[in-house]
């Protein structure tokens, strides 16, 4: 302004070359209102008056004011030249009017300027950013005499478009064209390497570096600093990084980004302290970085130190930096301050909405989560994939189904509906809130399935006793190509559980040696759980032993697994190493703990561990805690030390706890106790069918027949339904259903024949059918037929004509294993020298030469 002055004191102000030096150079300095100013008040502005001002706005980004330039300066009748057209051209790629920039390449043909490199090269930058890659090759092609730039100005459109593969083919065509690369051809071709994730093309480059002398250029180090750290090579980043003499600011933030992406965050954090000692001052992206690593080493007083240095830089409402304050302070378990920072920020977007839902949802604040975006939905925010996972998972946490249908209606109304990501988060939902059926349904209108996809829904039927469903679905799921991960054979090794379909667990854990999975915790803990429940003890036991890192999952699921077995005291050992190893119980391995006190009688030991869980644990009892102790000390003839333990809960106990009184009562003939747990369990859950039988247990076993039958009236009048008894059995990869008295099996004639032989047998050996706890009025010859046809007998008769000689017979049963029943098998499994294992509601029952496990305690 000093210069113009002088010019002004002169009177040369008037003089046209120094009046465009003078447009030239405000233009330079962003002075636009200034040159502006000096183009209105000439007479008549010339080519290149408009020119210098047409190139400040786009070299500065104002693409909308360059336009408007050129717009004036054509209706003024000045005609473009080759340093006006690429300015204009420039400011239609800025604002992607590929309308304009069309009409400008039609003048540029017109005027003989297309050929000029310059403006050839422009034009080919143009058709590039406003996404017509084609009209931008043809006309690269059409370039006479191509120089470096013409190559640079294609290739690096193809990175900025997401094209690498097309941008690493033009510089291997540029090379064989004998055309030499500059520094800026080499750090774009590594810019498409790093979106490729091309270690070896990116070594390659390095390698012409080094070769035509590149190596020291600040801008190629830095893209190499960034290429390597992008393809995962993170030491040859941090070499390259060394290397450079007097790292900037760019390069800092490349090695320390470089870190953070691979979750090397302390080395991230020794970098940045590095950088602090070396005077580099850091920007928003180094501290947006360092946060990140904050977050991943839940460091929350360095977090908050960043936190106030970014106050002081008065850069903290900036929207970038406030979502990265917000990731810290989530992952670092700090919702209240990531609420404040979001609360604070000037200007919420989408991203910073996201941030904040995400946090609740990681962190379990559900509920907030779901509020949240019901507040952001009608403030009309808008919502991406992102929200809607978020939200979903937060739904499926606390099993909203009519907010999870609310938002399913919503995805397909925005055209959501059809995203991947978007689907697999429906079907998940609708799997953990019970409703599988809703979740066959999306899988089925799902166009192609993904692993996750696969994986929500046979999880799905896993969790909600459909296992034979899951096992199908994976076989379909093979034969789509699609390669299973530790999490869809966990699912699939809990759906063998629940089935106790031991070969096909069996199966799967080949699969699981065969993908490499053994060394998953998560396939190791399942492959426990499978053997354990599927009454392969030894099994479970060699599982475990083969778990690395084991965690607190991983011990309980073998101490649970050995009290369902009635190995109490290998229980106990389990537990007592486990603590040795240091590996502190949580409130499921002291239930199963227990629960094996329970199965073995040991009432003395299980005393100690409940009275010490807070003392030695820091862990209060809950109520499957107490619904164990009073189950163990019932079952011990302790009605009066359970009902005392009951009253002195310091919560109202609930249908477990008077479930496990009433079946003390049955064991022991209580009916006072009996009556009174029932009357209880009947308020808290009417529509349980086993109450009433239990009940009417009771009053039977105490010849209260008139009883028994008032009970059978207020079933019927409650309409209230005896659960029938079904037994399954695993024979040649299939599972096979039973109820009592059934007939429907192809095999059903064989299977009656055996019952009535080993009918003989056991009769010979002193078997007495036990036909007092029937409760049906039949005769008693008809009593004895219905108690032999029970679910779990002709299971077992099934095995022993389907199964070869000598091989264990396992069978699950959904009731409790009846007292005939449990006779009959010490007899059968002598008879017929087969061991027999029945896995009940309650615990597993192995028969072999006319004992069972359980001692007869169960």
């Amino acid at each position: 302004m000093e210069v113009h002055a002088h010019l002004i004191k002169f009177g040369l102000s008037e003089d046209p070359n120094l009046r465009n030096h003078l447009i030239n150079l405000y233009s330079k300095c962003q002075c636009f209102r200034y040159a502006r100013k000096l183009v209105d008040e000439s007479t008549e502005p010339d080519l290149v008056s408009w020119s210098a001002l047409i190139s400040g706005y786009a070299q500065n980004g104002l693409g909308k004011e360059a336009i408007l330039a050129f717009h004036e300066m054509h209706l003024l009748g000045v005609k473009c030249n080759q340093f006006t057209f690429p300015s204009v051209l420039k400011a239609c790629s800025i604002t992607k009017d590929l309308e304009l920039g069309e009409q400008v390449h039609g003048i540029a043909v017109v005027t003989g300027f297309e050929t000029d490199v310059f403006v050839a090269n422009t034009l080919v930058v143009m058709y590039a950013k406003c996404g017509e890659f084609w009209s931008s090759r043809r006309l690269f092609d059409a370039i006479p005499e191509r120089n470096v730039v013409s190559w640079n100005a294609l290739f690096s459109c193809y990175v900025q478009g997401d094209f690498c593969g097309e941008a690493v083919d033009l510089f291997q065509e540029m090379i064989l064209n004998g055309i030499r690369p500059n520094e800026f051809s080499l750090s774009s071709i590594l810019n498409a390497c790093s979106g490729l994730r091309d270690d070896g093309q990116g070594k390659k480059i390095h390698g012409y570096l080094i070769k035509l002398g590149y190596d020291c250029d600040p801008f190629s180090a830095n893209a190499l600093v960034d290429m390597y750290a992008k393809v995962r090579n993170i030491e040859d980043a941090i070499a390259v990084f060394e290397e450079i003499r007097k790292p900037d600011i760019v390069s800092w933030n490349a090695v320390i980004a470089g870190c953070v992406l691979h979750e090397y965050h302390d080395w991230a954090l020794k970098l940045f302290a590095q950088m602090k000692r070396s005077d580099i001052c850091s920007n928003m992206f180094t501290l947006s970085s360092a946060l990140k690593a904050c977050a991943g080493m839940g460091l929350k007083a360095l977090g908050r130190q960043l936190h106030s240095r970014l106050i002081t830089m008065d850069i903290e409402s900036d929207s970038f930096v406030g979502v990265g304050l917000i990731d810290m302070y989530s992952k670092c378990d700090m919702m209240g301050e990531a609420r404040t920072v979001f609360d604070l920020m000037p200007k919420k977007d989408l991203i910073a909405w996201n941030a904040v839902i995400s946090g609740y949802s990681q962190n379990g604040e559900d509920m907030e989560a779901v509020s949240l975006f019901t507040e952001m939905y009608k403030e009309r925010i808008g919502f991406n994939q992102t929200t809607l996972s978020s939200v979903l998972k937060s739904t499926a946490s606390l099993q909203y189904i009519n907010v999870c249908k609310q938002i399913h209606a919503l995805s397909v109304k925005s055209g959501f509906h059809s995203d991947i990501y978007v689907v697999n988060s429906i079907l998940d939902t609708y799997g953990k809130c019970s409703h599988v059926d809703h979740a066959a349904r999306i899988f089925e209108e799902c166009p192609i399935g993904d692993l996750v996809t696969f994986t929500s829904m046979i999880t799905a039927y896993a969790q909600y006793g459909q296992g034979e469903e899951a096992l199908k679905l994976y076989l379909q799921m093979q034969d789509g190509g699609i390669k299973a991960d530790p999490f869809v054979c966990s699912s699939l090794l809990n759906a063998c559980a629940n089935l106790s379909a031991y070969e096909q667990g069996k199966q799967i854990h080949v699969h699981v040696l065969k993908f490499g999975f053994m060394s998953d915790v998560f396939a190791g803990n399942s492959l426990v759980n499978m053997y354990a429940k599927c009454g392969a003890i030894d099994d479970a036991s060699c599982a475990f032993s083969e778990i690395h890192g084991r965690g607190i999952v991983s011990w309980s699921a073998m101490i649970g697994g050995l009290a369902q077995h009635g190995h109490g005291k290998q229980a106990l050992q389990l537990f007592n190493q486990m603590l040795k190893d240091g590996v502190p119980p949580n409130h499921i391995t002291l239930v199963s703990v227990l629960c094996a006190c329970n199965h073995a009688g040991l009432v003395t030991e299980a005393r100690q561990y409940f009275n010490s869980m807070v003392e030695l644990f820091g862990i209060e009892p809950r109520q499957e805690h107490y619904a164990c102790m009073i189950d163990l000390l019932g079952r011990a003839g302790k009605l009066n030390e359970a009902k005392e333990l009951m009253d002195t809960m310091p919560f109202q106990a609930n249908a477990s706890v008077w479930g496990a009184l009433l079946g003390a009562a049955r064991i022991h003939k209580n009916v006072h106790l009996g009556r009174h747990a029932a009357e209880m369990l009947l308020i808290l859950e009417p529509e349980k069918s086993g109450t009433h039988i239990l009940l009417a247990n009771i009053y039977a076993s105490a010849g209260m027949w008139e009883n028994v039958a008032k009970v059978r009236r207020l079933m019927k009048d409650s309409n209230v339904k005896k659960e029938p008894g079904m037994s399954w059995i695993e024979v040649k990869d299939k599972v096979y259903t039973f109820i009592v008295g059934d007939r429907s099996h192809s095999r059903s004639k064989e299977i009656y024949a055996k019952l009535d032989e080993l009918a003989d047998l056991m009769n010979k050996a002193g078997y007495v059918p036990m036909v007092e706890i029937d409760l049906h009025d039949l005769e008693q010859s008809e009593k004895e037929q219905l108690l032999f046809h029970h679910s779990e007998k002709l299971a077992v008769a099934f095995g022993l004509i389907a199964t070869p000689p000598g091989t264990p017979i396992r069978v699950k049963k959904n009731l409790r294993i009846c007292v005939d029943c449990h006779t009959a098998f010490k007899f059968i499994c002598k008879i017929v020298s087969r061991e027999i294992i029945v896995r009940d509601v309650n615990r597993f029952h192995h028969f072999k030469d006319g004992l069972c496990s359980c001692g007869d305690y169960w």
